[in-house]
């Protein structure tokens, strides 16, 4: 995408502009000759250069900064856990230990190492220390929060390769779900409802992919029934929220629970993506005739136009040839309603509406949904 220069900018600058291309095109074509990614870099390279060239502000310029280094560094130290499935676990930081929630934080941490899944957690106490506990060191990860008071990074990850520290709640925000094919949520305060309700609003309006998201109690618990509750007498009954969105979390009361129910979510289902205007599931195994008949009529009501359609790879997703082997649900979807998407995923994730096949053991590591 060619850089698109802002009207407001300096003459003088806007002059420069075809100059400065060529130089920074000349420097990271020594860098990085083959990178597809080079008109990207170029763009943000001469975003700096505009913010420089305007001066308005230091504290604009410091945040722009160490925004820029914590997604770096996190980018590369986040690199080598590639491949690997990972479930965010929130909850509070205060919960003790003898308290129940703390042991099946625990357990829930070593029943997801036992699916072969990362534990990725803010890294602090309580909950996110039980859950680190049960994973162990090898399979979890800590998003740590640096701030003025003092603060600790739980045993488990603290002095380990394995602990993330952010500056900004923003980006640790954004690692939180970026890199999450699951999350669960045990009881917590103020910073386990914001995040909450913000994963369930970024799945809502389709700016993060879909994944599931998992509300775990105690047996008996009433917490996220009372939270459930409010949902749908204040937002659902004022029509402030769709009836489906409550489809977008599932209310457990064991681990046993939780975990399967992340393990049936990607039991067909891999991953997702934009393609041009259609957007497109991929599945370990096709549908049988029968099951993509019934969705055309079932599922309508995602479609803008035209009706579902299923293909093997055809070489479009020129940038993702590692998941060729996978079948292709292809549709144009609304992108409005993610809760009937969900209730899509759980039909597709039926083996009675698989096609008789041999069935896939590739695992499953997610990358975020894309727009091309």
């Amino acid at each position: 995408m060619p850089y698109q220069p802002n009207d407001l900018l300096s003459r003088h600058f806007q002059e420069q502009l075809p100059d400065l291309i060529s130089k920074v095109e000349e420097q990271l074509t020594q860098v990085s000759p083959d990178s597809p990614n080079l008109p990207i870099y170029r763009d943000m390279i001469l975003t700096v250069l505009r913010m420089a060239q305007e001066d308005h502000n230091r504290w604009n310029a410091k945040i722009t900064l160490q925004a820029l280094r914590e997604l770096e560094q996190a980018f590369r130290v986040l690199e080598q856990f590639k491949g690997r499935r990972k479930v965010t676990v929130f909850g509070s930081a205060r919960t003790p230990v003898e308290h129940p929630l703390y042991t099946m934080a625990r357990e829930l941490g070593a029943a997801l190492t036992r699916s072969d899944m990362m534990v990725i957690t803010g890294a602090g106490g309580g909950i996110m220390a039980a859950a680190h506990e049960g994973a162990g060191r090898d399979h979890s990860l800590g998003f740590n929060i640096t701030l003025p008071f003092e603060q600790h990074a739980n045993p488990t990850v603290n002095g380990t390769g394995n602990l993330l520290p952010f500056h900004f709640f923003f980006t640790r925000k954004l690692f939180f779900v970026k890199e999450a094919d699951a999350l669960v949520l045990c009881p917590g305060g103020f910073g386990t409802l914001d995040e909450a309700l913000e994963v369930l609003t970024l799945i809502q309006t389709g700016k993060s992919p879909l994944v599931p998201v998992v509300l775990l109690d105690v047996p008996g618990g009433t917490f996220w029934q009372g939270a459930l509750d409010f949902i749908r007498q204040q937002l659902e009954e004022n029509h402030y929220i769709l009836p489906t969105d409550l489809k977008l979390m599932r209310l457990v009361y064991s681990v046993d629970e939780a975990v399967q129910q992340i393990n049936q979510f990607y039991s067909n289902f891999h991953s997702s993506r934009w393609l041009k205007r259609q957007f497109v599931i991929r599945m370990h195994h096709k549908l049988s005739e029968q099951a993509l008949e019934h969705m055309q009529d079932a599922f309508a009501d995602l479609c803008l136009s035209d009706h579902f359609h299923q293909h093997a790879y055809s070489g479009e997703e020129h940038d993702e040839a590692q998941y060729s082997h996978l079948v292709r649900l292809a549709f144009a979807f609304n992108a409005r309603n993610h809760g009937r998407l969900r209730e899509l995923v759980d039909y597709i994730n039926l083996p009675e509406n698989w096609a008789h096949s041999k069935p896939q053991t590739t695992q499953r590591a997610r990358e975020p949904s894309k727009v091309s």
